[in-house]
């Protein structure tokens, strides 16, 4: 891109910064070497992009080979899309400024649902075509990663390759590959044939999909020697796994702006509702030694002064004592914070907190998910409200006086009753700080309640439950805001119209790929954001499309239907998900898998906390 250009167009955007590039510890490359050009986009606004992990791992994993080159790709905000339409300026990497639609790939990862027209708009701003059927061989390969790849037919049309579990080694199996095509001459449909052979590779245009007349899913039927099932890939070992030695500090301030490590992979827990508990098994830890070497590492490397430990559920880490005891070593000297997040309320201990409090001391958060013991045994939460005052006792005791409690509404078998249990056990909460001696004098307690709206998810035992409707949705988010009597909690919940579309894609089909691109052409992108949404164009789309999407919410899926992702194998056996689906509506809880392993199928990876020594 020429440089003058480049500039006018920075000086007539808000936030320049989200397009510039040359951030310390960002890499750049020799061009006129023979090189892999990857584009990793994130379809959305740098500063949330910036705050993911999964793009920190493989952009390193990628720029460490001489024969790769990574750049990344995110969403440009609506005064750079008109720039660049303008100056006619197609997408463009951050690294080069070069146009991506010379690369060879173009990476996207699917962390939620309602990015999905962003990919479209990214596409379309590169000017490759929209459908994988539409691009030639000259096209860049479109592949995609992440958790929604658990279900990726509503985004089948789009997308060359998925990537279904951890992409370490995966992605690198398929570009090895894509270099000995490109090298034999063979055909863009030749190395997709052979890119479906490795295990963890989903290619959709080899699969072919039948309907029954009711719109259900009738068969998958995989072509062209594809397997009938795609097996998700992971890392065995996470001592041995990469992870980047140094982050890119970002240009502009970013929604995580901290550095971050990994302490393990998966949960033992088996919330119901979870679909990262289900889809990340088994568990699989670092060492303490390994964890502490690659935090010291980022720490020195980034300048960063908080590092936060990233996991589901932290305190589930085995050897947390040893972990904190041993980073606080040095954290404190350096005077480097360090954040405890995704804590259990039934293992948090007064010495874990006096731990973390002895650097920085900040509100507590915890996630009891439900107001009453009998929906927190349905969604197999195995929390009591002993232990959830117990905790907060400890918090208040060790001298906190904010609490923040996450809460989910619209769980299968939920009642009003239950609705109100939210903020009966928040006033109780009220109630136990004032009790307590030992609270610090003068101070007053805050508590906040945050509610989201709970999504049926693939992989779950609750992927076979309807999503209540918005309406009943918001006579529930009434009735509990009435119920709140003490002004010392503060409510907080989601507008349920987002959540409503993220119903429908979670356990959509193809034919929703037809709705996400007349909804993109409508002028839906940036759907996360509320400024951005507009359920009315979504609700035109799918008329224009012939659709109902209460089909995907509001109906309740039998045992023996074929779910749309039927082809994927997360490791999750669908008996199991079945049994626990029963299970909860006995509203009887599972032992998690420290304790009892309830048979889930993860144990196939001979790996983790399935083969763990006692």
């Amino acid at each position: 891109m020429d440089n003058n250009l480049f500039e006018k167009m920075l000086s007539r955007v808000q936030k320049p910064g989200r397009y510039c590039g040359g951030e310390i510890n960002s890499v750049i490359k020799d061009k006129s070497k023979p090189l892999i050009r990857f584009a990793f986009c994130f379809p959305d606004t740098y500063e949330i992009g910036m705050s993911h992990l999964g793009i920190k791992i493989l952009y390193s994993i990628f720029n460490e080979r001489e024969d790769i080159w990574c750049e990344r790709v995110f969403a440009p905000w609506g005064d750079m899309e008109e720039e660049m339409r303008k100056a006619n300026v197609p997408l463009f990497a951050l690294e080069s400024h070069d146009s991506i639609k010379d690369f060879d790939f173009i990476g996207f990862t699917l962390q939620y649902e309602l990015s999905y027209t962003n990919i479209l708009y990214m596409l379309d701003l590169t000017g490759v075509p929209l459908k994988s059927a539409d691009r030639g061989d000259n096209s860049p390969i479109v592949v995609a990663g992440g958790p929604c790849t658990a279900n990726a037919e509503p985004l089948a049309d789009f997308i060359d390759i998925f990537f279904l579990g951890e992409g370490e080694k995966v992605d690198l199996e398929v570009i090895d590959l894509y270099k000995k095509c490109k090298t034999e001459g063979k055909t863009k449909k030749e190395f997709l044939c052979e890119a479906a052979q490795i295990e963890g590779v989903y290619v959709p245009s080899l699969y072919d999909i039948s309907y029954n007349d009711d719109g259900t899913v009738k068969d998958i039927k995989a072509l062209s020697g594809a397997p009938e099932k795609i097996v998700k890939r992971i890392e065995t070992d996470m001592d041995e796994a990469h992870y980047p030695e140094k982050f890119i500090v970002p240009s502009v301030e970013i929604v995580h702006d901290r550095a971050v490590e990994e302490i393990f992979r998966g949960c033992i827990r088996g919330c119901r509702f979870c679909q990262a508990g289900y889809i990340y098994r088994p568990v699989r830890e670092k060492s303490p030694e390994v964890i502490n070497r690659q935090a010291r590492s980022l720490i020195k490397t980034t300048g960063y002064d908080e590092i936060s430990l990233s996991s589901l559920s932290t305190s589930d880490y085995t050897r947390l004592e040893e972990l904190v005891t041993g980073m606080l070593s040095w954290c404190e000297k350096e005077r480097v914070s360090l954040s405890l997040p995704s804590l259990r309320i039934d293992n948090f201990s007064k010495e874990l907190l006096e731990k973390v409090s002895s650097v920085r001391k900040s509100g507590l958060t915890f996630a009891p998910e439900a107001g009453t013991q009998r929906l927190r045994d349905v969604i197999n939460k195995n929390i009591t409200e002993e232990e959830i005052m117990r905790s907060c006792a400890t918090a208040f005791r060790g001298g906190y006086t904010a609490v923040k409690l996450y809460f989910m509404m619209g769980l299968p078998t939920e009642t009003d009753e239950d609705i109100i249990g939210i903020a009966e056990l928040s006033g109780r909460i009220v109630d136990l700080y004032y009790s307590l001696p030992e609270r610090q004098k003068g101070k007053a307690v805050s508590v906040t309640i945050s509610v989201a709206n709970f999504v049926p998810k693939p992989f779950t035992p609750f992927e076979f439950e309807p999503q209540i409707s918005r309406e009943e949705m918001l006579r529930r988010q009434a009735l509990l805001k009435e119920n709140i009597k003490s002004r010392k909690i503060t409510f907080n919940y989601h507008e349920n119209r987002t959540s409503f579309l993220e119903g429908v894609f979670a356990r959509g089909d193809r034919h929703l790929c037809a709705v996400i691109e007349a909804a993109y052409k409508l002028g839906c992108k940036f759907d996360g954001w509320d400024e951005c949404f507009s359920l009315e164009k979504w609700l035109e789309a799918f008329d224009k499309c012939g659709i109902d999407p209460k089909f995907y919410t509001a109906r309740h899926r039998e045992y023996t239907e074929t779910m749309p992702w039927d082809h994927m194998d997360y490791a999750v056996d669908k008996n199991f998900l079945i049994r626990e689906n029963k299970l909860a509506h006995k509203e009887t809880t599972t032992p998690n898998c420290r304790e009892k392993c309830a048979g889930c199928g993860a144990n196939r990876f001979k790996v983790g906390v399935c083969y763990e020594k006692h």
